[in-house]
């Protein structure tokens, strides 16, 4: 029983890392589709690398404090098991929600565009291999439900 709970818990892990969306210009969710956005045109006037924090959410503690309980309450028996079970959830829970925020950061850059109206705007967006921006670039900014993004 133990052993299956340990493995249930970390394919839940796992599969975590398949729901992670993507933060570039090329990029749109499914909700995106089909939107009327606003284009814009402007010039790179410059660029800088930058790191987009990881997610933050309540399933890399929760997938860790269930691997780190189901670890913790095979050492020992009676209650020193109970005991090393809390310890090895909470222990868990931390490095659980450590691990997603680190396997979750991703880089990015900070595009700072010359408007044609005039404007001097900032964008940040995930790095993406098709975007190889460089400061005189022309570009649109695509707007939409004040979600921004830059291409080409």
């Amino acid at each position: 029983m133990k052993l299956h709970s340990l493995v249930l818990a970390s394919a839940l892990c796992l599969s975590l890392s398949a729901c992670m969306s993507t933060l570039s210009g090329d990029s749109y969710s499914r909700e995106e589709a089909r939107k009327v956005q606003t284009v814009e045109y402007g010039e790179i006037v410059a660029l800088r690398p930058v790191v987009l924090e990881g997610t933050k959410t309540p399933i890399g503690t929760i997938a860790g404090a269930a691997i780190g309980g189901i670890a913790g309450s095979a050492v020992g028996q009676g209650k020193g098991a109970d005991i090393a079970a809390v310890v090895g959830a909470v222990a868990g829970g931390i490095v659980g929600s450590t691990v997603e925020e680190a396997a979750t950061r991703s880089q990015a850059v900070e595009i700072t565009l010359r408007m044609a109206r005039g404007e001097t705007i900032a964008v940040v967006q995930a790095v993406s291999e098709q975007d190889d921006f460089k400061v005189g670039d022309k570009v649109r900014l695509l707007s939409s439900g004040g979600t921004s993004r830059v291409s080409r």
